[in-house]
């Protein structure tokens, strides 16, 4: 059997079926319940206009509660035959409910359709995010505060150039998801845009509500421009797709640097054994895969909104199949993310850091430029201070002072670490997830 919601009297080629088709059976799927949300607003808004009788947005609503129940509990196919996820539901309610099932689509089409399933998509996903984002900074802000007195070198072109500290290195990563947490609210604030209603690009002679819509839906506002609404396709997921770049790029950095420091040669940190895997030959390796494969994971993330920047770039306005194959992309990208921050926040949970580099003399150098400040402090000229240092380590008469003191904000002595957890918190504070959650229980009955 074959369904599908344009199909009039003829057949079309089934290799030219089996092309258009491509993957978006399976991609339909990560939209199922948001496309069951999507089509209770808008048979409420059609309700509300007089297109449907209030006893059958009582028995359609009930049916699409059922069928959501089913997505929820992974029990929803899509069928053999069926084109996708929308022609699915259509199909589920006539099934059930006769020719009401089939008027369901007034007033809408499969562009605006798809798209309100892909922002609903999108805002749910960017909320696991955020909330996956926060675990690991807060796991990154325990550890720099539990190893803030413990020094490390600091490194410029991967040469030892001045001293760190662990409190320092973790909480710079802390830091630097916070200001990723930026992109994700953006991508938030782009995705909570409501694009139900403007049908094919071009509106519809129906009069119909699209602030209940809207609100219905939880979002903040609408996409007001029919036209721009349709453009919005494609755009919504690239900027999302920035997003989730920029936190893939601070876990990249990241897992790099512990890969580094977790070598032998430096050995900084040490991974429990249970998180590292071992040689089929070498009976001494405890490789760091779980950081490799984040590097490389997060890495591909990097790739992402390349990759839909160059499906949809040189589109004009107005819907074309093209935008099909970012959703190929696009949606799986979402878990790839999620399985990293969760191995990252759990690795670094586990991670034991070396109390006792400093007593490596190779890295005595390091503090050359706390003895030319410290003697610069004492009133010798700089340059004369800094030339002396530099004629004292050319002699071997450098003796390190490996008592430092650091003040100023952000430094050694002084990580700010409070300012930071107060940044992150002011920003996850810019998210509207409780109002969303209302909307969709509500429209839900829960």
């Amino acid at each position: 059997m074959s369904t599908k919601l344009w199909e009039k009297n003829f057949e079309v080629n089934k290799e030219i079926e089996r092309f258009t088709v491509g993957r978006d059976r399976e991609m339909d799927m990560y939209l199922a319940k948001y496309d069951v949300l999507g089509s209770m607003a808008h048979i409420t808004m059609l309700e509300s206009i007089g297109l449907l009788e209030k006893d059958e947005l009582v028995q359609l609503l009930a049916a699409l509660k059922d069928i959501y129940a089913a997505c929820e509990r992974g029990e929803f196919v899509i069928e053999d035959g069926i084109e996708d996820v929308h022609s699915q539901v259509e199909l589920m309610l006539t099934r059930t409910l006769g020719d009401m099932g089939k008027r369901i689509h007034s007033g809408r089409s499969r562009n605006d359709q798809v798209m309100v399933d892909l922002k609903l998509f999108i805002r749910n996903e960017i909320r696991e995010i955020v909330e996956l984002v926060k675990t690991l900074f807060d796991e990154l802000l325990q550890k720099s505060e539990q190893y803030k007195n413990v020094l490390m070198p600091g490194y410029t072109h991967l040469q030892v150039a001045m001293p760190s500290s662990f409190g320092l290195w973790f909480g710079a990563y802390a830091e630097s998801l916070a200001d990723d947490m930026l992109f994700l609210q953006a991508a938030w604030r782009m995705a909570n845009r409501n694009p139900l209603g403007s049908a094919a690009g071009y509106g519809s002679s129906f009069p119909l509500n699209r602030t209940m819509t809207t609100e219905l839906l939880g979002f903040d506002t609408m996409d007001y421009n029919v036209v721009y609404a349709q453009m919005g396709r494609g755009k919504t997921e690239r900027n999302t797709a920035f997003a989730m770049a920029s936190v893939a790029g601070t876990l990249a950095k990241m897992a790099f640097d512990a890969c580094l420091f977790n070598s032998q040669n430096f050995s900084f940190v040490k991974l429990p054994k249970e998180c590292t895997t071992g040689s089929s030959i070498m009976p001494h390796k405890k490789n760091p895969d779980v950081f490799e494969l984040i590097r490389a994971k997060s890495n591909k993330l990097q790739a992402l909104p390349m990759q839909v920047t160059m499906i949809m770039n040189n589109l004009p306005s107005g819907y074309f199949r093209d935008l099909q194959i970012i959703k190929e992309e696009f949606l799986p990208a979402f878990g790839e993310l999620k399985d990293c921050l969760q191995m990252a926040a759990y690795i670094i949970n586990k991670m034991e850091v070396n109390e006792h580099i400093l007593d490596d003399p190779r890295y005595d150098l390091m503090f050359s430029v706390e003895e030319v400040n410290r003697l610069a402090a004492k009133g010798m000229p700089f340059r004369d201070a800094y030339k002396k240092v530099g004629l004292d380590i050319e002699a071997g008469r450098f003796k390190p002072c490996k008592d430092i003191h650091h003040t100023h904000e952000g430094s050694i002595g002084n990580l700010c670490n409070d300012e930071i957890n107060a940044l992150m918190g002011n920003i996850i504070d810019g998210f509207t997830f409780d109002k969303v959650e209302e909307a969709e229980k509500k429209l839900l009955g829960r």
